[in-house]
């Protein structure tokens, strides 16, 4: 299985394709070979990529798994008629019952994008990016009242990739500090953060794994000790519960657990608020 090969082809980016395809993937133990062909958006370009899925069949002397959001009916039909894999159509799986239930026809759009590009839900993405990328590591306290999220924790607990996944994928503004062994002889939060208690979250790790992943990036310093990891997530953990902020441990959850439980926790105070 593992000489199996996953093709996602799509006439846009072929996100959508490979994202739903991963959510399927991870109920086999299987980690076939990954393909992405995105804008196959006319028949020149499917023939290319039946040829591509073919030889991979040849090749791999198995069928290719074959995931498509491909909505252009010329190209589904080259794919259909041509494709040796076992072709997945995603969309057209789930459009003919939706537009069944809703009594109407879908628009059949090709997913690029232009005119994702001119909403503003679109826009207020990308400032929230740009805003947590300037808001990294405790890197400045200008604007912090602007954050919809503030994260802390010690050095390499997760909370920088869970910032940029809240920014990239829920348009949140997350701003993320640091805490350093001065924080815990104050015995409080820094100063900058003390305003704004009800944007934040703790994250926090088991202390040999964030051993294993200082020892990554500073291999045999004290930093990576396990010695000073245990001194530091028992110092924050215990620093955080007497700010009575929520901890979240990065150990055995992914940063998409992580996200969502946040995001979840933000709109459920926001409902608290507006009652």
């Amino acid at each position: 299985m593992s000489h199996r090969t996953a093709f996602f082809v799509s006439d846009g980016t072929g996100i959508t394709a490979e994202t739903f395809a991963d959510a399927l993937l991870k109920q086999f133990e299987i980690r076939p070979r990954r393909v992405r062909l995105p804008f196959v958006d006319d028949a020149d370009k499917a023939h290319q990529a039946v040829r591509q899925i073919n030889h991979a069949a040849a090749v791999d002397g198995a069928r290719p798994l074959v995931f498509t959001t491909v909505v252009n009916p010329e190209v589904m039909q080259v794919l259909q008629q041509h494709c040796q894999g076992m072709l997945i159509d995603m969309f057209g799986t789930f459009i003919a019952p939706l537009e069944q239930e809703l009594g109407m026809k879908s628009n059949h759009r090709v997913g690029r994008f232009s005119d994702v590009t001119r909403s503003r839900e679109y826009h207020d993405r990308i400032e929230a990016i740009h805003f947590t990328l300037e808001h990294d590591d405790g890197q400045t306290d200008a604007n912090l009242e602007q954050s919809d999220v503030i994260l802390v924790g010690v050095s390499r607990c997760g909370k920088t990739p869970t910032s940029l996944y809240l920014a990239l994928q829920f348009g949140l503004k997350a701003s993320n500090y640091p805490l350093i062994p001065d924080d815990f002889e104050r015995g409080q939060l820094p100063s900058a953060l003390l305003p704004h208690r009800t944007k934040l979250f703790g994250l926090t790790i088991d202390p040999v794994r964030l051993s294993e992943v200082r020892h990554e990036r500073r291999p045999h310093s004290r930093y990576a000790s396990l010695e000073q990891c245990r001194y530091e997530v028992r110092e924050a953990e215990a620093l955080m519960r007497r700010a009575g902020i929520r901890v979240l441990s990065t150990t055995h959850k992914s940063i998409e657990e992580i996200a969502t439980l946040i995001r979840q926790d933000l709109e459920a105070r926001h409902s608290a608020a507006a009652t």
